[in-house]
């Protein structure tokens, strides 16, 4: 994992995320999970595409207990959109590419 976006850590979460100057897409995954597996290729691609109007970045949630509880992360993937500093928007599960497109647009 970690090929879609900067891993960000419990120590990092408020500098890459809450004070980044564009929407920042958070990735909430965990290595055992497959369904995270499926989504990481397809947010490398949304990166490479969008990558001018949003910044994805990956919170590994065993490695990140404090982050993950702060926004009630209780399955993975979970996918938050962050502007501003709040959460916006947010999906869990595996979605297909479109759809995760149609989510971050949405949003922004």
């Amino acid at each position: 994992m970690g090929v879609a976006g900067k891993a960000v850590t419990d120590a990092s979460f408020t500098s890459d995320v809450l004070q980044s100057d564009k929407p920042v897409l958070v990735d909430f995954w965990a290595e055992w999970c497959a369904p995270c597996k499926k989504v990481d290729p397809l947010l490398a691609e949304i990166a490479k595409e969008m990558g001018d109007k949003v910044e994805i970045v990956q919170v590994n949630i065993d490695e990140n207990p404090e982050t993950t509880r702060a926004y009630r992360v209780m399955s993975v993937p979970t996918l938050t959109i962050f502007k501003g500093g709040q959460p916006v928007n947010s999906v869990t599960g595996a979605r297909p590419k479109s759809a995760l497109i149609n989510f971050i647009e949405s949003a922004l």
